[in-house]
């Protein structure tokens, strides 16, 4: 899928900012909080979503005071298409997650595929236990699982393309600042 920067830049200048980088900074503090309660006693590997759960990821860490292992993932579902079926596993954990609290941290729930099995993996590897983390979970009724929902979200998105914080428009705006929804999407 070929992308013009003029396109890039069109898209960023014409979206609508859903929510700002002093929203998301307060939402992802909400969310650290609870996650140290939860597991800040339990030696955690936290496993992060590669490519979109790096800026999410990093900004998280780094607000959760105790100690931790910090590792990657990259799977992807999507490759530069906007949808897919086969997760493809680019690189699996180089940690051990055998009897592991896992917290696997992603950018968005969408569908919900990937994620999902990702946490799947994981449990089929036998982790302590295992909780996910995401920056957004965008909002309809097309969900992998129904019921299936992270264990902690900073924030909800309409149902609209979106991109920031990590999120990207056909592989760039990944360092915008904000959450945007691309303006008629």
């Amino acid at each position: 899928m070929s992308v013009s920067v003029e396109e890039v830049d069109r898209i960023w200048k014409e979206a609508d900012c859903l929510w700002t980088e002093q929203q998301i900074e307060r939402a992802i503090e909400s969310v650290a909080q609870q996650i140290e309660i939860d597991l800040a006693d339990k030696d955690p590997l936290v496993l992060v979503v590669m490519k979109g759960g790096m800026m999410f990821g990093a900004r998280l860490t780094m607000r959760l005071r105790f100690p931790l292992e910090l590792d990657y993932v990259h799977v992807t579902r999507y490759g530069m298409k906007t949808s897919g079926a086969e997760l493809d596993w680019k690189v699996p954990p180089q940690h051990s997650i055998e009897n592991r609290h896992v917290l696997v941290v992603d950018d968005i729930l969408d569908e919900g595929q990937t994620l999902y099995k990702v946490l799947e993996s994981c449990r089929e590897q036998g982790v302590a236990s295992v909780r996910c983390a995401v920056l957004v979970d965008k909002v309809h009724d097309r969900k992998f699982k129904a019921d299936f929902k992270a264990d902690y979200t900073c924030l909800e998105v309409v149902d609209r393309y979106v991109f920031g914080y990590g999120m990207d428009y056909k592989g760039y705006l990944r360092n915008a600042d904000g959450v945007y929804a691309v303006k008629g999407m």
